[in-house]
C-alpha cells in the first residue's frame, strides 16, 4: 500500500510540474533580452545597430565602438515598475511590483593611428549590463471545476476499498508565483575605423545567471457529503551558472548621411545547475494528521541559446538629428539542451514548439542646442510557434539628453512594453493568462575624458 501511495503522489506531483517553468520555457527565458542599456539607448528602443557611439550599442554591433571620437564612460541607474494582471476562469487580479537596479556601466578608450593614412582609430571597450531582471510575483485565483487532488491519502490506499473518498468538487484554486534573480553580462569589445568609411568590431561576452522560482499551488475540494480536502504543493527551482558568447559586426558609411550595419551575436553557451524541491501537504477532514511528501534533486546541464543576426540602417541629418532602423532574427528552434542523449525529448519539444522570431526597432533623435529629444518603438515576435500576434511584445520609448558641460551629459529615458502570456499550472482545460506591462525609467551619466 505504501508503495502504491508513493507512486500516486509522485504522479500527482509530476502531472502538475508545469507550475515550475518547463525546459522549453527556461530555454526561452534564458535566451531573452529585456533591452537594458544607457538612457540614450533605451530612449531609441535600442535601434543602434548602424549608429554606434554608445556603450550599449556595442552589445548590438561591436563595430559601433569605432564611431567614438574620444574616451568615454557611462553609468546607468534603472527603475522598473511591473504590472501583471492575471485571469483564471473569469477571475482577474492585478499584481504590482517596483524595483531599482544599477543597470549599466562601461567605458571606451580610443587610440588614434596617426601613422596610418587608412586605419584611423582603434577602440577598446568594456561594458556591464543587465540582460534580464527576473524579480516578479503574481497571484492567480479561480475555479476550473477540475480537481488536481481528489484522492483521500489515508482511506483510498488502505485495504478497504469500501471507505474510499473522492473530493471531486472544487471549492477554490489559487497559485502564487515568485521569481528572483538576474542575468547579467560583461562585454569586452575591439573595433577599428578604416578610412572613416568602414568600421569593424568583435566582442566577447561572459554571463552570470541566477534564477529562483517559488510556486505555491493551493486547492480546496469537497466530496459533496461534508468531507473536505486542503492541498498545498510548494515547488522551488534554483538555477545558476555562467556562459559566454561572441559578437561580430561591421558598419559602412557610403555617404555622410547614410550608415549600414550588419552584425551577428553567437549563441550563448551556458553551463547551469538546477536545484529543485517539491513539498506536498494534504489535510483531510477525516484525519487529524496531515499527509506530507517531500522530494528534491540537483543536476547539471548545458544550454546553447539561438544566435541573433541584425541588419541596420540609419539616416543622419547633419548635427540636427537621425532616424535609425534595426531588424533582428533569432531562431529559437536552434536552442539545445545538452547532453543531447539525456535531453532528446526536451530538444524535440523545443524544435516542435518554438520558431524563428523577428524583432523590429526604430528610433529617432533631434538636437536642440544643448538638449536632445529622442523616441522609439519596438516589436518583438513571440518565440512560441502557436502563439497569436497578441502575445508579441510591443513597446515605445522617449527621452531627453542634456549637455551639462563639454565633458559631461545627463540622459533620461522612459520606456513601456507589454505582452500576453498563458500560464498552465493545473490540469484544467484552459490555462491562466498573464498580461504583463513593464515601465522603466533610466538615468545615465556620461563622462568624456
Amino acid at each position: 500500500m505504501k508503495k502504491t501511495l508513493l507512486y500516486s503522489l509522485l504522479f500527482v506531483t509530476f502531472s502538475i510540474h508545469s507550475q515550475i517553468i518547463s525546459s522549453t520555457d527556461a530555454a526561452v527565458i534564458f535566451s531573452g533580452d529585456a533591452h537594458y542599456g544607457t538612457a540614450r539607448f533605451e530612449a531609441l528602443s535600442g535601434a543602434f545597430g548602424a549608429l554606434g557611439g554608445d556603450m550599449s550599442a556595442a552589445e548590438i554591433n561591436p563595430a559601433g565602438l569605432a564611431v567614438f571620437l574620444e574616451n568615454q564612460s557611462s553609468m546607468s541607474l534603472g527603475y522598473r515598475k511591473t504590472n501583471i494582471n492575471t485571469s483564471f476562469y473569469g477571475n482577474s487580479i492585478s499584481n504590482n511590483d517596483q524595483f531599482l537596479n544599477f543597470s549599466q556601466a562601461g567605458g571606451v578608450m580610443v587610440f588614434d593611428l596617426s601613422d596610418n593614412d587608412l586605419w584611423r582609430k582603434v577602440a577598446l571597450g568594456f561594458n556591464y549590463s543587465i540582460i534580464n531582471d527576473f524579480n516578479n510575483s503574481f497571484v492567480m485565483e479561480g475555479n476550473s471545476g477540475t480537481p488536481d487532488f481528489s484522492d483521500d491519502p489515508f482511506l483510498n490506499y488502505d485495504s478497504n476499498a469500501t471507505n474510499d473518498l473522492f473530493y471531486n468538487n472544487v471549492d477554490s484554486q489559487s497559485f502564487i508565483n515568485t521569481t528572483n534573480g538576474l542575468n547579467d553580462r560583461f562585454t569586452f569589445s575591439l573595433a577599428a575605423n578604416y578610412n572613416d568609411k568602414l568600421f569593424y568590431g568583435l566582442s566577447v561576452s561572459t554571463y552570470n545567471l541566477d534564477y529562483t522560482q517559488i510556486a505555491d499551488l493551493v486547492e480546496l475540494n469537497n466530496d459533496g457529503s461534508g468531507n473536505t480536502l486542503d492541498a498545498s504543493l510548494i515547488q522551488t527551482l534554483q538555477t545558476s551558472g555562467t556562459g559566454f558568447s561572441l559578437g561580430f559586426g561591421i558598419i559602412a558609411k557610403p555617404t555622410d548621411a547614410v550608415r549600414l550595419g550588419l552584425s551577428y551575436k553567437s549563441p550563448i553557451w551556458y553551463s547551469l545547475t538546477d536545484i529543485y524541491s517539491d513539498d506536498l501537504q494534504i489535510d483531510v477532514s477525516n484525519a487529524t494528521d496531515a499527509f506530507t511528501d517531500y522530494s528534491d534533486g540537483i543536476f547539471d546541464y548545458k544550454i546553447s541559446t539561438p544566435g541573433v543576426a541584425t541588419g541596420s540602417l540609419a539616416f543622419l541629418f547633419g548635427k540636427m538629428g537621425l532616424i535609425s532602423f534595426d531588424y533582428s532574427y533569432k531562431d529559437y528552434q536552434n536552442t539545445k539542451l545538452r547532453p543531447t542523449a539525456v535531453y532528446a525529448t526536451e530538444n524535440q519539444d523545443l524544435s516542435a514548439n518554438l520558431r524563428g522570431a523577428s524583432q523590429f526597432k526604430i528610433g529617432t533623435e533631434w538636437r536642440l542646442d544643448m538638449v536632445s529629444v529622442r523616441g522609439g518603438y519596438l516589436m518583438e515576435q513571440s518565440p512560441y510557434k502557436n502563439d497569436p500576434s497578441s502575445n508579441d511584445l510591443t513597446g515605445y520609448s522617449f527621452g531627453l539628453g542634456f549637455n551639462i558641460s563639454n565633458r559631461s551629459k545627463l540622459d533620461f529615458a522612459y520606456s513601456k512594453n507589454s505582452y500576453n502570456q498563458p500560464y498552465a499550472f493545473l490540469q484544467a482545460s484552459d490555462a491562466g493568462n498573464l498580461n504583463v506591462e513593464n515601465q522603466r525609467f533610466t538615468a545615465t551619466l556620461v563622462m568624456r575624458f
